[in-house]
């Protein structure tokens, strides 16, 4: 293998955090990744890594070499996107991950668009609502809630305010009253998600501006927001909801918004990509199409500004 194999090889190491997710990235095994590693290191005659069980770490003179390594492996990737920057083509695989109410709802619908402006490239997509690891799984790419963002070392582009409202189906609140209050709430049966704990402190803005967050609670908890939508549907209790998924079950009356002064605002959606000197022109694309599809206005609100606004939609 010549130098500049073995020098990529180190920097993927290096950058992907790990032997097996540097193999993913180039296609390699693992076993192979570590052959190479031990080679360079004998033709170096210096330890470029501390190696444990569970990962790795450069040594002071592997620091040194990755510095040197990493100019000029971005010296050779810029050379390459200037002479395919001209053919202005996107290729290979895109691997990306979603959220899988919202993905399924709001993301695959308008990826034909996306698609048939990029023919060489191929989309592996994977609807899921655990926790994601990009760099360790080989994802270029993830569309996660800002409660599920927690690796600082990503890079995060906000794509869409995720406004959330109260709901309640009309036979529940025939049963059970509706709450004129955001302390009513708390004597009524409230649907959660027991993954996500943050999901179930409501919070509230009183007219003076001060803050009141209310922990919810209830008899039936879920994993996913679709479970509390299709929980909520049925009669079961009062949920909170992204706009984007109750909206058209308000408008034909099977939903009835509660409180609806009291929209919540400070959650969002993100596309998250590894960090890196040089992005990828596919997940360049891939991102430069969901802001211009989700910004300034998501879609479900140019549909229905009124309900954005927070004006009440009662069922007859």
């Amino acid at each position: 293998m010549d130098r500049a194999s073995e020098m990529l090889i180190f920097v993927h190491c290096v950058e992907d955090g790990s032997f097996s997710a540097a193999a993913r990235a180039l296609d390699m095994t693992p076993s192979a990744i570590s052959k190479q590693i031990r080679r360079l290191e004998d033709r170096l005659g210096a330890r470029l890594f501390n190696r444990t069980t569970r990962r790795i770490s450069l040594t002071e003179v592997g620091r040194d070499y990755y510095d040197r390594c990493a100019h000029i492996m971005r010296e050779i990737e810029e050379a390459e996107e200037a002479v395919s920057s001209l053919q202005d083509k996107v290729r290979g695989t895109l691997r990306v991950t979603g959220t899988a109410a919202f993905s399924r709802r709001e993301v695959i619908p308008r990826l034909g668009r996306f698609l048939e402006g990029n023919p060489d490239l191929n989309m592996e997509f994977e609807l899921t609502d655990r926790r994601v690891d990009l760099v360790d799984e080989g994802i270029d790419a993830a569309i996660m809630l800002q409660e599920q963002v927690e690796d600082p070392s990503l890079v995060a582009r906000k794509i869409a305010v995720n406004r959330r409202i109260i709901v309640a189906s009309p036979d529940y609140l025939r049963r059970h009253g509706e709450p004129r209050t955001p302390e009513e709430l708390l004597q009524h049966n409230c649907l959660t998600l027991y993954n996500v704990a943050r999901f179930n402190d409501w919070e509230f803005e009183h007219e003076d501006g001060s803050p009141r967050v209310i922990h919810v609670n209830g008899n039936f908890h879920s994993n996913t927001a679709s479970a509390l939508f299709e929980a909520a549907v049925a009669g079961l209790g009062l949920a909170r909801l992204s706009t984007w998924l109750v909206a058209p079950y308000i408008r034909s009356g099977e939903l009835v918004q509660i409180l609806p002064e009291y929209t919540q605002e400070s959650s969002a959606y993100y596309v998250l990509f590894p960090q890196g000197r040089h992005l990828s022109r596919k997940v360049r694309a891939f991102v430069d199409f969901l802001v211009e599809e989700f910004t300034p206005l998501p879609p479900w609100e140019r549909e229905d500004e009124e309900l954005v606004k927070g004006v009440r939609r009662s069922a007859s």
